[in-house]
């Protein structure tokens, strides 16, 4: 049966063109020249007999014809490049694709693959840390660990893990002070970035739960990464709020203490989120299997005794297997 619309080149041309708002970086993409991605969107427009684009100052924008026309096609192609992409995984059906945030991927799931490895030798695993995971938009992904309240549309998801806030720091910062308590104004804060000039409000629920005084929290330094401030602590720059699970091996090694017993339980979670077509795919439900074994684990499965023994001395016994205390509570 013959289709009555546009040709599918065209089409392309407008989805690139629409979504980049420039005729000049839509032809850098397509490999084209920008007369002929003009051409294309305007044959496009006189065979619908409808603006699709306002062209004004060297930016494009969109009349509602155009938005529905792109959001039509982004849902169209996204369809075919997963049909695509299934018909292709015959040949890869041993490969998954998974997406974590930075941190976590750095932090908690690398150091942990090793065991994966020897569980399923037959997988192989590409994994990224790309903020923007693109799960639901795109058949690059076969699943991600997503950070934050588990409410995402058109996807599956399960929780894996609430956060733990504690403040940690290096030993080093609490050495050779006075043998009355360390007191919070008297170290360096660390301080992570929600956004451009926007920080996580980490720090202000923590002291609310240590029942601390007034604290200047304004001062300090910012990172936009958690796994920067975990680095600048345990290299002595300062004191940062940290998930327990993003810091358990440098607590169990030594190399952070944690300050005081506070403990606060963050507004958001981590969790592992499939497109619903995925569902009882062997591979992401192996890896799934995996990462709730992990879960699992008890901390002291994960680090060797005689670790958290030199820490003990270091500090001066005070110390429990699996966790360092401060001395100063």
């Amino acid at each position: 049966m013959k289709r009555k619309m546009p040709t599918l080149n065209a089409l392309k041309v407008f989805e690139v063109a629409a979504t980049l708002g420039n005729f000049t970086r839509a032809a850098d993409v397509l490999n084209v020249t920008q007369s002929a991605v003009s051409r294309q969107v305007r044959q496009l427009e006189d065979q619908l007999g409808e603006p699709l684009l306002i062209r004004s100052h060297h930016q494009l924008h969109m009349t509602d014809a155009g938005r529905s026309l792109l959001t039509a096609l982004q849902q169209s192609f996204d369809r075919i490049e997963l049909a695509v992409r299934s018909i292709r995984q015959k040949q890869h059906l041993n490969r998954l694709r998974v997406n974590a945030p930075p941190t976590f991927a750095l932090r908690w799931l690398l150091p942990r693959m090793s065991r994966f490895k020897k569980m399923h030798p037959h997988l192989e695993v590409s994994l990224t840390s790309a903020l923007r995971d693109t799960l639901n938009e795109s058949g690059q992904l076969d699943c991600a660990i997503r950070f934050g309240n588990g409410e995402w549309g058109d996807v599956d998801s399960s929780l894996l893990m609430h956060e733990q806030h504690i403040a940690v720091c290096a030993p080093s910062l609490l050495r050779g002070r006075p043998s009355a308590p360390v007191q919070l104004h008297e170290l360096p804060l660390l301080h992570v970035l929600a956004g451009p000039d926007r920080r996580y409000m980490t720090w202000t629920h923590w002291i609310d739960a240590a029942g601390i005084g007034k604290v200047d929290i304004d001062r300090g330094y910012e990172f936009d990464l958690l796994d920067m401030a975990i680095r600048a602590a345990i290299d002595g720059l300062g004191i940062t709020i940290a998930d327990r699970h993003m810091v358990a091996n440098e607590l169990a090694d030594g190399r952070l203490v944690q300050f005081l017993d506070a403990q606060v339980e963050g507004h958001q979670s981590y969790w592992f989120v499939t497109r619903q077509e995925h569902q009882g795919s062997p591979v992401v439900e192996q890896f799934r299997a995996w990462l709730q074994a992990e879960l699992r684990l008890p901390p002291s499965a994960q680090h060797e005794r005689h670790e958290v023994a030199q820490v003990a001395r270091d500090l001066g016994g005070f110390a429990v297997w699996g966790e360092c205390h401060s001395f100063f509570e």
